[in-house]
């Protein structure tokens, strides 16, 4: 992926591994138009070669903020709800990817900040990092997905508590909140996202992609209907090339090269 963005940087530290970070430190990432739009392009491309995404920002202390209220300031109500809809159309999209992705949380994450977390398939962050969905505060609501996610996550009566309150919480208690994964040193965060990223790109990538499938949408139904998704999604890969490939390495004691076929 060689073509600049103006509030994205693009790189591929690893074979099948995209690192999307968001680039604009100096207004704590806040998301934009334009951060809407290119993020809105990247997440609805096709996944090509790609295996996993890890989406960090750029700084030592925030993640994103949120949205950009120095552009939102004075907005028409027709501006303000067109913008919504290409944050709408990002979010769900990040949502709906078909290969994993990782927020590797270098700071605070507020607002859609955090959505952009919740959005993610699982996430690391630095121990110093606070988290908050903050649009009550604004006479608004969460629209990326927080008042969804963030129910999903830690259950529906704490998920109340903090969105109706807008009150900040710890790395610590989103650990143990479900929120986070695994907190990590400021100095080995990238490392340990982009180590999991790669053990997840070393595997089969249909395989992969069925699971996340299974996961997704299974959750949202009941068991029943949830083991069925299973088997559906499990069927598939019976006639794959990759299917092959993983029994013969196993038995040949090599490791599997797999070509998602």
């Amino acid at each position: 992926m060689s073509e600049a963005f103006e509030s994205v940087v693009c790189t591929r530290p690893a074979e099948h591994v995209l690192q999307i970070t968001l680039n604009r430190p100096d207004v704590g990432n806040a998301l934009n138009t334009k951060m809407g739009e290119e993020l809105r392009d990247l997440f609805t491309r096709e996944p090509g070669d790609l295996r996993c995404i890890v989406l960090t920002g750029a700084g030592e202390k925030i993640f994103c903020g949120g949205g950009d209220l120095k552009q939102r300031n004075g907005m028409s109500n027709e501006t303000w709800l067109a913008q919504h809809r290409i944050f709408e159309q990002f979010y769900w999209a990040m949502m709906d990817y078909p290969v994993p992705l990782i927020c590797a949380v270098n700071g605070h994450a507020f607002g859609g900040g955090l959505e952009m977390v919740l959005a993610a398939d699982f996430a690391y962050a630095v121990p110093a990092a606070k988290f908050a969905l903050t649009e009550t505060k604004l006479g608004i609501m969460p629209g990326g997905g927080g008042t969804q996610n963030l129910p999903r996550a830690v259950g529906e009566r704490r998920a109340k508590e903090l969105i109706f309150s807008a009150k900040p919480f710890t790395a610590a208690e989103a650990l143990a909140w479900g929120v986070l994964n695994r907190i990590c040193t400021p100095e080995t965060l990238l490392a340990e996202c982009l180590e999991t990223a790669a053990a997840i790109a070393a595997n089969g990538p249909l395989a992969v992609r069925q699971a996340k499938k299974a996961i997704h949408h299974g959750l949202q139904t009941d068991l029943s209907r949830g083991l069925w998704l299973e088997v559906e999604a499990y069927n598939r890969l019976v006639f794959t090339e990759d299917r092959l490939e993983g029994v013969r390495a196993f038995n040949e004691k090599r490791p599997a090269k797999f070509k998602g076929q």
